[in-house]
């Protein structure tokens, strides 16, 4: 297994691949994203460990999505199964990541508490608006930094990683690393697919919405749903399609196993 080091304009690529990847069966990568997200919701609303339960199945959920996605590049079948089957790649590992993530997290908000006494922290993890309302006029300019400065390091060890566990049954420890090793080598393309994603999925759609509410400020529910929509049947699954683009042009087809 090698990584490869591309040229910048290799995220403009990934970008590019997740809607051509998206337009060979756009209904069913769309359900399939819908899918991946009621789950999560669902362990979301059992108390105290449906969280932790939400955590420890994305990563299985995530390698069902992209082996859908490497399914509809190569022209095979793609249904619901497909989704839920990346949970018997190397389940234990998958697990264990996602229970790694969820505490990784957790610790990086913790870390911010030293910098604004936890004001942050509370935000995140309130459950009501009430409890929200308490601290949202505090100044989480300096936490932000501190949680921004060590997510990043975070996402880039597991960007790769549940596909590294599922496809090349990688242990969890190499699986961070070389999934780090990856994206460090291809800093690169990651700022321009980051500008990307940024531009798809926030400046574009946000501008498209400023100016439909101008145009008709009377229907404001119907053309925010109109913007909304789209979001999540087209772009959120290109998107999802585009990091395995990221995947397969940085470790290779022929590397998975």
């Amino acid at each position: 297994m090698r990584a490869q080091t591309l040229p910048a304009a290799a995220g403009w690529r990934w970008i590019a691949g997740g809607f051509a990847i998206f337009r060979r069966n756009p209904p069913v990568l769309s359900m399939l994203v819908v899918a991946y997200w009621l789950t999560v919701i669902f362990l979301n609303v059992i108390p105290i460990l449906g969280a932790l339960a939400a955590s420890m199945v994305i990563p299985g959920l995530s390698v069902g999505l992209m082996q859908a996605a490497r399914n509809l590049e190569r022209g095979q079948p793609v249904g619901l199964q497909t989704l839920y089957g990346g949970l018997r790649e190397n389940t234990r590992t998958l697990l264990l990541l996602g229970a790694l993530y969820l505490f990784c997290t957790l610790g990086i908000l913790g870390v911010s508490a030293l910098a604004d006494g936890g004001d942050l922290l509370r935000y995140m993890l309130a459950s009501s608006r009430a409890e929200r309302a308490a601290v949202e006029d505090a100044d989480f300019t300096l936490p932000a930094l501190v949680v921004l400065m060590l997510m990043v390091p975070l996402l880039m060890a597991y960007w790769f990683a549940p596909m590294l566990a599922a496809w090349h049954r990688q242990p969890l420890g190499k699986s961070l690393f070389f999934s780090f090793v990856a994206c460090w080598m291809n800093w690169r393309p990651f700022l321009t697919y980051g500008i990307g994603m940024l531009l798809v999925g926030g400046v574009l759609p946000g501008v498209a919405l400023g100016i439909l509410l101008i145009a008709f400020p009377d229907a404001q529910s119907f053309i925010t749903g109109l913007v909304t929509v789209p979001m999540a049947l087209i772009i959120a699954p290109a998107i999802f399609a585009s990091f395995y683009a990221s995947y397969r042009d940085i470790f290779g087809i022929s590397e998975i196993v």
